[in-house]
């Protein structure tokens, strides 16, 4: 497993490439090492500035291949997101690097985990929490296709949509509570009795009565999660009632 001086060692390599690269005009670290010191486990996340009459998508081709000589590492995916490319390295021992560039006149914070290194950025809107009728709607539609799933006897996919309603409920959850609502961020910091509720809403077993009563679950901890969607989740309470109920076939 990778050590905090392996982090270090690869941020300062990177960061090194970046003095050296004129097409780079700013730099910052963003996620959890930007306002604090992180944890024995936190990844590395670095965004850079290419100015503008330069391609971002040449220097991050550039810096991979140094990268991926450099430390032995792996590239796993591409995430595109408004102007920036963000690539994702897997290194030995474990170690996560999110590596990003943007054009230099659309660069800066997107949230409040931004540290600016080198260089200057510009103001730009935070991105705002998901929509809570946005997360509502989701778990209701995933809450259906459980249902329907276990229906046709496809219990593997039943419990997809189950996972996915519960993960949906939960972040309502931590949304009402200001908590993080992506990738289950604030999933630990609920209430006990709010995590009590939907612990039950795990599937031990691939059974009809297992998925049926998990599916029970998440939707009665989803209802008491509506404060935010009363109007809508007033409308299809029937239906989510509904789909915990026998059904004749």
């Amino acid at each position: 497993m990778f050590s905090i001086q392996d982090r270090n060692l690869v941020r300062d390599h990177v960061l090194q490439l970046a003095t050296s690269d004129s097409r780079v005009v700013a730099g910052a670290v963003v996620g959890s090492l930007a306002l604090s010191n992180g944890d024995r486990w936190s990844d590395l996340d670095l965004t850079f500035a290419v100015a503008d009459d330069f391609s971002i998508f040449d220097v991050l081709e550039d810096w991979t291949q140094n990268i991926l000589k450099e430390f032995n590492a792996t590239q796993l995916f591409d995430l595109p997101s408004g102007a920036s490319i963000y690539r994702v390295f897997l290194l030995p021992g474990c170690l996560q690097f999110d590596l990003s560039f943007t054009p230099a006149s659309k660069f800066g914070a997107t949230g409040p985990k931004f540290k600016l290194l080198f260089g200057n950025s510009v103001e730009k809107p935070y991105l705002q929490p998901p929509v809570a009728q946005d997360l509502f709607g989701y778990a209701v539609h995933h809450a259906l296709r459980a249902r329907f799933c276990i229906e046709r006897g496809r219990y593997w996919q039943a419990e997809y949509w189950i996972s996915g309603a519960r993960d949906y409920a939960l972040s309502l959850a931590c949304l009402r509570r200001d908590l993080p609502a992506y990738h289950g961020r604030g999933f630990d910091d609920l209430p006990p009795e709010i995590r009590d509720v939907f612990s039950r809403a795990l599937v031990p077993t691939l059974t009809r009565d297992e998925l049926l009563r998990a599916l029970s679950c998440v939707i009665d901890g989803l209802l008491h999660e509506i404060d935010d969607v009363q109007e809508m989740a007033i409308k299809v309470k029937p239906q989510l009632l509904e789909l915990t109920a026998a059904w004749d076939t």
